[in-house]
């Protein structure tokens, strides 16, 4: 017992040195990952405010103000929380008051070029912002900022090899405690006919218990799988509600508005050039109004799937995806009866493949077909782009996730096969109605 008694004294004394240091450890790699979103933050909010001051300069709308005041204070918020925690590091402060004068002299320039703007000096804001001095001060801020995330890198990289050797300490003394222990279970030895009796009993009862457990994990899971269904179908009808409200009223607003200025140009006449340019423009503009109201609301509620059905909604999306991109278009699609929702499924389907086709592939050529199979119908996306490796496939690939839910959710299946330099293949099986 008193052997015991030492054995696991000595335990319990690796262990709590083992956690002490690693707690250390840990608390310090936490404190870095904060410095290093500190920086990170600012650069972004440094982003969003040249922006915001774009979008101002471009369109004259204040409301691109409001997202570079807030991004002003939180650049400052930033720097003051780095002032704080490089304070005790001399080595890190000439970089950190670089970094800080890049971003005040950042955004002292967007300050003078909107003030320019609100005067009216036209030639003087455009004049400031093409000397390149913005381009040349993001530019040494992103230096200033890359040093900093470096210094803490280092820091990191000290941590982990801390924490490393502590674990690795700790692992050698827990083994050989364990070898001590070893000697003290052969006094236990004319036990082991009780514990393995007890021991099978208790198996039974975690098994039991397991099962019943895994009951229940198929009931929540299907609970679950019901009340995703739900939110997807009310987002789908909430889209639908959307389309259909912009269609009534802002579709009611631009056409009076287009009516109003037709009127207008009739009644003025040839005598007034300048105002009869100037009601030409906005007609222009109106057009455009309607153009935009009119892609906002096929992209929130397809309305060719209701009166052309999928096979030639799928034929439209593909065509004028490849006359936009310059991509070659192959297409074999076979019309299928289909359940509404499907059919949705399917267009959200090759929408969210053609949306990363564009961003992503750097493809040549797309292939779309529409088939029967397994008595169902077999939709195939193919590419031939870059490809990735599905393994390694970024947590924030959320379309990919969404687009193997929505047709699970309907009852199919969704295969996707890439590679890098091989192009990518989607798959999926959709059951008929």
């Amino acid at each position: 017992m008193a052997a015991a008694a030492l054995v696991v004294a000595l335990l319990l004394a690796v262990s709590e040195l083992g956690h002490w240091r690693s707690s250390a450890a840990l608390g310090q790699l936490q404190a870095t990952e904060a410095a290093r979103g500190q920086v990170e933050r600012l650069l972004r909010r440094m982003i969003d405010a040249e922006t915001g001051q774009r979008g101002y300069l471009l369109t004259g709308h204040r409301d691109y103000l409001d997202p570079t005041r807030q991004a002003a204070d939180d650049v400052r918020d930033a720097l003051a929380r780095l002032q704080a925690y490089y304070a005790a590091e001399p080595a890190a402060l000439p970089v950190l008051q670089e970094l800080e004068t890049m971003s005040l002299r950042k955004l002292s320039e967007l300050e003078t070029t909107q003030a320019l703007f609100d005067d009216g000096k036209v030639d003087q804001w455009r004049n400031l912002m093409l000397t390149g001095i913005g381009k040349e001060q993001m530019e040494a801020l992103r230096g200033a900022a890359s040093r900093l995330l470096a210094l803490e890198q280092a820091k990191v990289d000290l941590g982990r090899s801390d924490l490393r050797q502590t674990l690795q300490g700790s692992r050698v003394g827990v083994a050989l405690l364990a070898l001590g222990l070893l000697a003290g279970l052969a006094l236990y030895l004319r036990q082991a006919a009780a514990l393995a009796a007890q021991r099978a009993a208790l198996q039974r009862a975690v098994q039991a218990e397991r099962d019943q457990l895994e009951v229940q994990v198929r009931h929540r899971t299907a609970e679950l799988t019901e009340l995703a269904r739900h939110l997807q179908t009310a987002r789908e009808d909430e889209r639908h509600h959307l389309a259909r409200e912009l269609h009534d009223e802002l579709g009611a607003l631009l056409t009076t508005a287009k009516l109003d200025a037709a009127r207008l140009k009739s009644r003025i006449g040839q005598g007034q050039p300048e105002a009869l340019e100037r009601l030409a423009h906005l007609g222009q503009t109106l057009d455009a109004g309607i153009a935009l109201k009119r892609r906002i609301i096929e992209d929130l509620r397809p309305s060719m799937l209701e009166h052309l059905g999928l096979a030639t909604s799928l034929e439209t999306l593909v065509q004028e995806f490849g006359a936009q991109s310059g991509l070659q278009v192959k297409v074999a699609l076979q019309p299928l009866t289909l359940a509404p929702a499907v059919q949705l499924t399917a267009f959200r389907l090759v929408q969210e493949a053609l949306t990363n086709i564009a961003k992503h592939a750097q493809a040549r050529q797309l292939t779309l077909t529409l088939t029967a199979a397994e008595g169902g119908a077999q939709l195939l996306v193919q590419d031939d782009g870059r490809g990735f490796d599905p393994a390694t496939a970024p947590r924030s690939a959320h379309g990919l996730v969404g687009m193997r839910y929505r047709v699970v959710s309907d009852g199919g299946r969704l295969q996707l096969q890439s590679a890098p330099g091989q192009g990518t293949r989607i798959e999926a099986w959709l059951p008929t109605a």
